[in-house]
Order: structure tokens, then sequence, then C-alpha cells
């Protein structure tokens, strides 16, 4: 396939502003029978007559002028593009980053301050849902990362791990009335509050239980994490929640650890990305993530 080239674009540009092929030709430093050559060679890849032959001089024509404002736009893009040499400053872009709860509501606030130290000339377009939403977000391109427990496996997308989320069962005080650990058939007979299929932690611990034989006689579904946590010191029934993030309301006597055994696994979480659109901007968010990433402690600045 034949491209139109800058330097064709350059020869339309200056023949239209200097009047004839001979002025154009001094000012682009060649030959007038080479900028002859870029027009003819322009004209057949094109379709269409740019100059009038039958006018004197070097006049457009019609098509040659919607040709002409179209090429301004292509050497204004290449000056830009010359200008990142000698440019200190990160280009003005946006980034479309996508968080669970947990995530927003512990080292989110931190991140942001140091993608706006880092890259002044971003903008930070953040997004808090569900991993699943989350997941089909970045797979129709409307995200260009997402932070998510890893229960989307896939080709398709890099996944850089960020920590392991620790959770267990807590529950009211009084609720549980022993302090030794429960087996998991003990755990059962409780009211539960657990996270459904929308939810990352919810997929990834029920997936779990199933492999246990856990089964819940009486559950509520919520896939919100502060819901979760409303109903569990309100004392609806026992709940998994990240040990560190909530350990201040265990501190304060709103909630209680419920020892079990098994103990349940850590949450792996990742920033993901997707591997047809490499950039070197997103993975050094992601590094950056890496460096920042702190589950342990709600609001963090």
């Amino acid at each position: 396939m034949t491209l139109i080239t800058l330097k064709q674009m350059e020869a339309v540009y200056w023949i239209s502003q200097l009047g004839t092929f001979e002025r154009a030709a001094a000012r682009l430093n060649t030959t007038q029978s080479a900028i002859s050559k870029r027009i003819q060679e322009l004209e057949i890849t094109a379709g269409l007559a740019v100059f009038d032959r039958n006018q004197r001089g070097a006049k457009l024509t019609e098509k040659g002028e919607h040709l002409l404002a179209l090429g301004l736009e292509m050497l204004k893009l290449h000056d830009r593009v010359l200008e990142l040499k000698s440019s200190e400053e990160t280009p003005a872009r946006r980034l479309r980053i996508g968080i669970t709860e947990l995530s927003a509501l512990t080292w989110f606030p931190r991140l942001v301050s140091h993608i706006r130290e880092t890259y002044p000339n971003v903008s930070l377009e953040p997004i808090v849902a569900t991993s699943r939403t989350l997941d089909d977000m970045l797979k129709d391109s409307d995200l260009d990362l997402i932070v998510v427990p890893e229960v989307f496996p896939s080709e398709d997308v890099t996944y850089v791990r960020l920590a392991d989320v620790s959770n267990v069962w807590m529950a009211r005080p009084g609720l549980v009335k022993t302090d030794e650990a429960l087996t998991l058939e003990q755990l059962a007979a409780y009211p539960a509050v657990l996270q459904g299929g929308q939810s990352g932690t919810g997929l990834f611990y029920n997936r779990w239980m199933r492999s246990q034989g856990l089964m819940f006689n009486q559950s509520l579904i919520s896939d919100n994490l502060m819901a979760l946590l409303g109903l569990t010191v309100a004392g609806v029934g026992i709940s998994y929640l990240p040990r560190q993030c909530f350990r201040p309301l265990v501190d304060e006597g709103k909630l209680v650890v419920i020892p079990t055994r098994p103990v349940l696994p850590p949450i792996p979480y990742s920033v993901v990305y997707r591997n047809d659109r490499p950039s070197a901007f997103v993975a050094s968010i992601a590094d950056l993530m890496c460096d920042i990433c702190d589950f342990s402690r709600q609001l963090q600045s």
C-alpha cells in the first residue's frame, strides 16, 4: 500500500503559499523536478488532481484544497512529535484506573498524590466498581489498568502482583459464644454475610468454600464491602473481612476475630492491563502501584 508522505504534503503547502513550483523548490532546498515528482506521486496515490493544470501559476483544485486542509493537520502532528525530543514535560494524557472498594479505602489516595507529583500533565480518571465490572471495562478498552483479585485468568492481560490480603472471619462481640477455633462445620451454623459473584473477593472465597464443603444454612449476599462491614458490625451475621484494614474496629470492641480451622487463604491482588496495547507509561504506573500499595491502613495520604 502506497502512503501519502510528509514531503508530498510539504510540497503542496509551499506551492500554495508561494504560488509556483519553482519557489516551493527553493524554499525546500530541492529542484523543481523533485517537487513536480512529489505532486505527481501524491495525485496518483490520492486519486485526484491537486492543482488545476488549466490555470496560470499553481492553483489548487477544490479537492486539492480539502487535501491541503487535512495535510496541515498531518504537518502539525509531525511538529508535535518532534517537540517531544526537546520537551522535558510529560505530554498531556489521561489515565483511566479501575479499583475496588478496598483499594479506594486504603492506599489509592496516596497513589493519586504520587501520580500528580510525578506526572503533573496526566488527567486521572478513577473508577470504583466491582471486580467483574472492572474486568469487563478493561476488556472493552474503557480502562487502562485495574486493581483486582486474581480471579479472571486470561492470556490477553498482564498481571503484576501487588500484595496478598489476609482475611479472617469476624462478628459482632457476643454473636459467637466461644473463643476456641471453630471447624468449618461449626462455622456454618451461624448466619453469614457474604460477597457475591460480582466481587473478586466473593468469587475467590465462594470457590474456596465449595472446595472445603462449607455451606451456610442462612446467608445474606452483598457485593458492597462497606455494606458487608456495616451488617457485620450490626450483628446480622459473621463475615470474612480484611484483618489489618479493619483491625481498628476490633481494637474499639465493635468486632471480634473468629478463629477457625482451617484459616482463610489470603487473596492475591494484582494490577492488570491488556497485552495488545503495550505502553511504557502504563507499565510505569503499575510499577508505582507496586511501591505504593498498602492494604493494611485506611485513608492513607
